[in-house]
């Protein structure tokens, strides 16, 4: 399996992700009156799910597995991460169009297909591998989680066959699907690999499986802190709130266990990877403070009635947290080259990502006071276009004889 053609596929896919969300911010700050914005939302976030998280996501894990067993079947996974791309290329043309329509249905649920296989296909490479990892319950968990996040979209989808839209359950059903792509699929595989990593520099084995254990039983009731406006009940409420308390003090003890091998990972890490990963971590930490924040009943009603709060969220985790954490990732075990032009790129795209959070965070605070922020719109424009070229920019190709500064390791070494 090539890793890297993969990445440097799921980048570009990225950069269109970008580029959806500079015409979005384009449209909601002056005028594009032929874009319908609703359908081209559902493109962009369905393309930015499956064109670029997933895939990358399957990819980087058929990748490890291959490391810890000879029986990985490379060519019946490439089929799989082929199909998931055509489901991801076909919502990012249909949703535009149609919004929920044939084909977009269509391309949808033939994604979910495809998770429901790889999470099949990666159970048994696991079963079947004569060496175990600690990454292992973290990937099984991640493609559970990733398979269960189905259940909303098919609710969603039945609630707009019925024509029975009740709005509290149409929002459960979204948050229902969110959550576990977001804190179960997403989570659970960068964690993983974190930690494959952290038992390689020294990390008890002890204190990491009782950190996944933490999460785990978390990760179902926390779906929750996003349903706290439902009718939950006492009894549920300690349940979310307990919730909220294990993955704090799961992440507490990630925390520690990174501070005890910081200058182990400064040595093995290039400083930009080693930039990158310090600056996910603070987006994880802040995740963490937030979720645990919301089991206060007020602050959630708060947070979830204005819509800048919940889109702050949203690219926090997905932009902060994952995909900082994946570029660090490659950028650690060599999948992509260190140059010149990938640190300037990166500069930029990672400059919005800040930028766009602090500019959220100040449209969301003064929403809450019935405040209208001057130029937020256009602001936000802009930021969205420097995110676009800083990615627009590490995706140009190398040139042969390009300056290569602070290189990964070499191949023997990212292959540990």
């Amino acid at each position: 399996m090539n890793l890297k053609k993969w990445v440097q596929l799921s980048l570009a896919n990225l950069l269109i992700v970008s580029l959806l969300g500079v015409v979005l911010r384009y449209k909601i700050a002056f005028s594009l009156p032929f874009i319908d914005q609703k359908k081209l939302l559902h493109g962009h976030s369905h393309f930015a799910f499956s064109g670029w998280v997933s895939l990358v996501l399957m990819a980087l894990i058929v990748s490890r597995l291959s490391v810890y067993s000879t029986q990985v079947n490379f060519k019946r996974y490439n089929w799989l991460l082929w199909a998931n791309v055509i489901c991801a290329y076909g919502m990012l043309l249909s949703f535009p169009v149609q919004g929920y329509g044939l084909f977009s249905i269509f391309f949808s649920t033939c994604a979910l297909f495809v998770a429901y296989i790889f999470m099949v296909y990666v159970w048994r490479d696991i079963k079947n591998a004569p060496q175990k990892n600690i990454l292992f319950p973290w990937i099984k968990a991640a493609v559970f989680f990733n398979s269960i996040s189905s259940l909303g979209a098919f609710s969603l989808a039945y609630m707009m066959a019925t024509q029975n839209m009740h709005q509290s359950w149409y929002l459960g059903a979204v948050y229902f699907f969110l959550h576990f792509q977001y804190n179960g699929w997403f989570t659970f595989t960068v964690l993983g690999l974190l930690f494959e990593k952290l038992a390689t520099m020294g990390a008890g084995i002890s204190p990491l499986k009782s950190i996944f254990r933490l999460f785990v039983i978390a990760c179902v009731p926390a779906y929750f802190l996003s349903a706290l406006w439902l009718p939950i009940g006492m009894a549920v409420y300690t349940v979310v709130v307990l919730s909220a308390l294990f993955q704090m003090t799961a992440w507490i003890w990630t925390l520690s266990l990174i501070w005890s091998k910081r200058q182990v990972l400064k040595a093995a890490l290039p400083r930009t990877a080693y930039v990158i990963f310090g600056l996910s971590l603070i987006a994880f930490s802040i995740k963490f403070f937030l979720q645990l924040g919301s089991t206060i009943p007020t602050l959630s009603t708060m947070a979830f009635g204005f819509r800048p709060i919940i889109i702050g969220y949203l690219h926090l985790v997905l932009l902060g947290v994952i995909s900082l954490f994946i570029i660090g990732y490659v950028l650690y075990n060599g999948t992509i080259d260190i140059r010149a032009k990938t640190r300037v790129g990166l500069t930029l795209f990672i400059s919005g990502i800040i930028l766009n959070e602090l500019a959220l965070m100040v449209q969301g605070m003064a929403a809450m006071e019935y405040i209208s922020v001057p130029y937020i719109n256009e602001v936000l424009f802009g930021i969205a276009i420097l995110m676009f070229t800083g990615l627009l920019v590490v995706n140009i190709p190398y040139r042969q004889g390009t300056q290569t500064v602070g290189m990964a390791k070499p191949a023997n070494y990212a292959a540990q």
